[in-house]
């Protein structure tokens, strides 16, 4: 695992000493001995590396990695540029296409988006290949909380996704009036149309941060060829 070596540390440097990630540590370096997980090992902790404490106005909370060849690549929702767009992205991307007019593009690799401040975050940061969940309870999650909650605790405007249940399942986490927290269904086949497809994220969160002063993300990702 290539270290956190910015900003991050000084609200998250701690959960390092701890036991239970002590624990996940040997955990996941055990796995990848003995199997092939995903994203690689380097970019486990790229939604950290993109995107610094000092620099996040939106927060994406995804469930954990895609878990198909070359797919992951440490932020939640993103693939790496020559990878097929999975169906969830696909879905968010036409919801930000009705939304604010986006062109849809031909990749699903979102760096722009997390370069402009917004911090890409699964809940649990690896992935056995080709089973989905399979490095959930392992410590991952503790993890992944203690980030929430030092954002959470940042004094300034800040915008919460929360889409599906194992995302919302943190709002109580997210206690600072200061934040704006927008929820809805899954964006994936199976749920986008209970209640994601109109929810209008992306507009919503441009005006929140409009409003406090913040410059709004420019969402559209552009093509490559």
């Amino acid at each position: 695992m290539s270290a956190i070596k910015n900003d991050w540390l000084d609200v998250i440097g701690n959960e390092f000493q701890q036991e239970y990630y002590k624990n996940l540590y040997q955990f996941v370096k055990t796995e990848y001995s003995k199997y092939t997980i995903f994203p690689n090992a380097d970019d486990i902790f790229n939604a950290f590396h993109f995107t610094p404490l000092k620099d996040v106005k939106v927060v994406i909370i995804g469930q954990d990695p895609y878990h198909n060849e070359n797919q992951a690549h440490g932020l939640c929702f993103s693939v790496k540029p020559e990878v097929d767009i999975p169906p969830s992205l696909v879905n968010i991307y036409k919801e930000l296409h009705d939304d604010l007019g986006c062109n849809i593009p031909n990749n699903g690799y979102l760096e722009k988006w997390a370069k402009q401040g917004i911090l890409m975050l699964n809940t649990v940061l690896t992935v056995r290949a080709h089973q989905a969940n399979s490095h959930q309870g392992k410590g991952w999650e503790r993890f992944t909380d203690a980030v929430i909650h030092a954002v959470n605790n940042q004094d300034r405007p800040m915008v919460f996704i929360l889409w599906g249940r194992p995302a919302r399942l943190k709002k109580s986490m997210l206690t600072n009036p200061k934040h704006l927290i927008l929820e809805a269904p899954h964006p994936s086949p199976l749920s986008s149309y209970r209640g994601f497809f109109g929810s209008k994220p992306f507009s919503k969160t441009n005006q929140f941060l409009a409003e406090n002063g913040l410059k709004p993300i420019d969402w559209q990702i552009e093509n490559v060829f």
